[in-house]
């Protein structure tokens, strides 16, 4: 079994930051890319931004470019989203995402709330 931790998330103001954490742990396994999405009210999952772990390329969408900066540590097995110049559009819940060379797995979901 795999857990996912997510941790960081809370409210903030438009302009802000925010650092999401996701750890891993559990049976062994190996990771291929670590990422995440969100989800706002009355809308469909997106994908935000993920790594791959080996390498360390990232990905992101286009609507957080220059201003989320995904991470990675691979002694933690931890996974980190740096949120900066934050609108109220990035309200959401924030889902960890783990993908290994078998199964991938989800992590709780972690709310992130902007205020204008």
């Amino acid at each position: 079994q795999v857990q996912l931790v997510e941790s960081g998330g809370g409210l903030v103001q438009a302009g802000g930051s925010l650092r999401l954490s996701c750890a891993a742990s559990g049976r062994t396994f190996t990771i291929y890319r670590m990422g995440w999405y969100r989800q706002a009210p009355g809308k469909e999952r997106e994908f935000v931004a993920d790594i791959v772990w080996s390498g360390g390329k990232t990905y992101y969408a286009d609507s957080v470019k220059g201003r989320f900066t995904v991470s990675g540590d691979n002694a933690k097995k931890t996974v980190y989203l740096q949120m900066t110049s934050l609108k109220p559009e990035d309200a959401a819940i924030y889902y960890c995402k783990l993908v290994t060379y078998g199964t991938d797995y989800r992590g709780q979901g972690n709310q992130g709330t902007v205020s204008s």
